[in-house]
């Protein structure tokens, strides 16, 4: 059933599962803030099984992209269109958060970003491989994040 996140009540709602479910679920809140102020658009997630062909198309692009494979069971999924851009989400039970930036035209930009919850430790399948800088948070105290440029076509 979809559920439009509130960042102004953060609610664990999905995510409870998770070690890391109000860090977690600040850490939806802010993404929604972030649209929400930008693009005037509400931030909606699913269970991640209502929509698994959004958790496979996610997983598809790590593994082409970067041989990758998230261990962690994925809670919520999130997929709409702004300005030219279909971003998707995974929020996982282990506090990660995985976002792939996809601009429709091409050469447009196209991204996959990755966010810890405050609290958790890197996922061993991303230790070494990726730098995270700090960002802070109302909503979600310390983001950790880093991203990679897509170079295929998905």
């Amino acid at each position: 059933m979809p559920h439009t996140v509130d960042f102004t009540h953060v609610s664990t709602a999905g995510l409870e599962s998770s070690p890391f479910a109000e860090t977690l679920a600040g850490l939806r809140a802010n993404e929604a803030r972030y649209f929400s102020n930008k693009y005037d658009h509400s931030f909606v997630t699913l269970p991640a099984d209502e929509a698994p062909e959004l958790v496979k198309r996610v997983a598809d692009i790590l593994s082409l992209e970067r041989e990758l494979v998230i261990a962690s069971p994925p809670l919520e999924v999130s997929d709409f269109v702004v300005e030219g851009l279909r971003m998707t989400y995974v929020f996982y039970e282990s506090g990660l958060s995985i976002n792939v930036m996809y601009a429709l035209e091409d050469g447009g930009k196209r991204a996959v970003g990755f966010k810890l919850a405050e609290g958790m430790d890197v996922p061993d399948e991303l230790e070494g491989r990726f730098k995270f800088a700090r960002q802070k948070s109302k909503l979600a105290g310390v983001i950790r994040g880093s991203y990679f440029v897509i170079k295929g076509v998905h």
